[in-house]
């Protein structure tokens, strides 16, 4: 799996399906998508318009909340696959534990029998927490491959991380950039930004490679995509990675998984 990705969420149709054959041409070979989305359909259509060999690309979906248990999963995915224009899927995440409904043992037993039959080639989950992983592991004896949670210089989810570390688990970083703008502008941010001669954004990309996260930046705009991907040249200083580490705040800016769901 590439580490850096491109994500699409809250992109309409349209919009979606240029935003996605925008990053494949500057140089993206993940792409990441849900049934949540709602543009499964045009990712679909940018893969099979690309000159780009499938085999070349690392495509994500997730199961949504809507569909508890493992026959509603494997429906899930089977609808997914069909949107999606795809026999196999590379990627498969259940998007959120939702433990009031306690089916996410069941539902993880599900992928893993997708991945099992071929359907899938790698089975992960998204914004559980140290204990629903560690239930996953207790009740089934298999750790996701990797877990997609919301991560950034105001969340940097250390202990979390620490955990993935433990059992083989890869930290993939939804929201990378947080929202709304303030992270950008963090006195910060910018300061390092001046010092390395590169935009804030790039900044914060190179500062989650180079923590090992797997990182998924969506943007619309095609100046903006060829901008989060021009950052493999980006060396930090320890001590300017310990300067973004310290504005954790431990605050989200999206749904504590907990209560979501």
């Amino acid at each position: 799996m590439p580490q850096l990705g491109f994500g699409v969420f809250k992109m309409d149709d349209e919009a979606c399906r240029a935003a996605v054959a925008t990053a494949l041409r500057t140089g993206y070979r993940a792409i990441d998508t849900a049934s949540f989305y709602g543009n499964e359909e045009a990712v679909g259509r940018a893969l099979s318009e690309s000159e780009i060999p499938r085999e070349q690309i690392f495509l994500t979906t997730k199961a949504w909340n809507d569909r508890q248990g493992y026959e509603q999963t494997l429906a899930s995915f089977e609808e997914s696959a069909q949107r999606l224009g795809q026999q196999v899927v590379d990627l498969f995440l259940i998007h959120w534990p939702c433990p009031a409904a306690d089916t996410y043992v069941d539902r993880w037993r599900a992928l893993l029998r997708l991945r099992e039959v071929g359907r899938i080639r790698v089975a992960g989950v998204s914004n559980f927490t140290v204990a629903h992983l560690q239930r996953l592991i207790d009740e089934t004896g298999e750790a996701p491959a990797i877990n997609q949670v919301e991560l950034h210089p105001y969340l940097t989810q250390e202990p979390l991380r620490a955990f993935h570390a433990q059992h083989g688990i890869a930290t993939e970083a939804w929201g990378p950039l947080a929202r709304g703008g303030e992270l950008l502008a963090d006195p910060v941010v910018a300061g390092i930004a001046a010092d390395v001669g590169r935009t804030p954004a790039q900044v914060v990309i190179a500062w989650h490679l180079q923590h090992g996260n797997v990182v998924i930046p969506k943007s619309a705009t095609p100046a903006r995509i060829a901008e989060n991907f021009d950052v493999f040249d980006i060396e930090l200083e320890p001590e300017q990675m310990a300067a973004i580490d310290a504005l954790n705040r431990d605050e989200r800016t999206g749904p504590d998984p907990e209560t979501m769901g």
